[in-house]
């Protein structure tokens, strides 16, 4: 099983890094970026993160709208209510898998990375990660210090199952009718939790100020792994319908070079030349226009997490557009 994004990043990163929240990376006070290695920033047409200019914010979520793929979320450190644009590239993390906008539901707390447009506003976002993701990327657990049955709120200890890392203690868990509680993959009571079992959860805000309401409270790691499985049926039905999303490099007459996205991994690890398949453009929402051409696979690698594609079109011409999205199936 491939590990997600946040794992693949953890693997190359320090975690002190990576997760960093709500401060804009900085070089140190001597250091100069080496002439040959030049500052990255987010350019239209190609995927890339800049990791040396981005901030990580818990927030949460307020609108999305899925036809221009943009939103807003409430940064929950100052209640500042900040935009963004999803770039078509952007690890969209959902129940500890991968997903995609419509999987987000308003009032959710997650992570936004943002990256500074042109203008120096901090609107590009290249993931949104979701709460069961961070912690099971992170392999850490709320660990339940104290329970408060009347209020039905927990205090627990971010850390790692052995304690052996922990990152913040004296945390309040708030719980109502509407949260769901599950062991071994089945729907349990808020009375059976105990002092020290080892949660995790997906929660909501109320509004204002860093408050977590849950909808969902796991009581192990059987009932986590039950909800990821079900995302990823979910995602991988999706993108066999819809096609795996990618930008288009190249189009010299009936020749096509194309970067698949990271949550195109599937296909692109099938890929071998010969294969046929079936290619069509997007739109600003990544919704394939019109009907797909036809080809086959002439070239095929992974490059770290993206796929690297090269097709022989069928025919003579084809609406795909270079640096534009395009959509790519298996031939049936």
């Amino acid at each position: 099983m491939k590990l997600l994004l946040t794992a693949a990043f953890a693997a190359i990163l320090p975690a002190s890094i990576l997760f960093a929240e709500d401060k804009p990376a900085a070089p140190a006070a001597s250091a100069a970026p080496a002439p040959d290695k030049p500052v990255l920033k987010i350019t239209p047409g190609q995927v890339i993160v800049p990791f040396d200019r981005m901030r990580r914010i818990w927030g949460e979520l307020i609108s999305l709208d899925l036809a221009t793929r943009t939103g807003k979320f409430r940064n929950e450190s100052n209640d500042e209510v900040m935009s963004f644009t999803v770039m078509p590239y952007a690890e969209l993390l959902h129940h500890a898998a991968f997903g995609d906008l419509q999987d987000f539901r308003v009032g959710e707390r997650a992570i936004f990375r943002l990256h500074e447009n042109e203008a120096g506003q901090w609107v590009w976002l290249t993931y949104i990660q979701d709460e069961m993701n961070f912690l099971n990327g992170h392999k850490e657990f709320y660990h339940v210090d104290r329970i408060d049955a009347d209020k039905g709120e927990l205090e627990c200890t971010d850390a790692k199952a052995d304690m052996s890392y922990v990152r913040e203690k004296g945390i309040i868990i708030k719980t109502d009718k509407d949260t769901r509680y599950w062991k071994q993959g089945q729907p349990v009571k808020f009375a059976d939790i105990k002092i020290g079992d080892q949660l995790r959860t997906r929660t909501h805000g109320i509004g204002k100020g860093k408050v977590r309401v849950c909808w969902d409270v796991f009581l192990d790691e059987e009932s986590l792994l039950k909800f990821q499985n079900e995302q990823k049926a979910e995602e991988a039905k999706r993108l066999q319908a819809e096609g795996s999303p990618g930008y288009v490099d190249k189009l010299d007459g009936t020749n096509v070079d194309l970067t698949l996205f990271q949550e195109s991994g599937e296909l692109s690890h099938k890929l071998k030349p010969g294969m046929k398949v079936r290619v069509a453009p997007a739109g600003v929402d990544r919704k394939a226009i019109g009907t797909p051409a036809t080809g086959s696979v002439t070239a095929a690698k992974m490059a770290g997490n993206l796929g690297k594609v090269s097709i022989a079109l069928d025919a003579g011409s084809s609406p795909l557009v270079v640096g534009n999205v395009a959509r790519l199936w298996e031939a049936q």
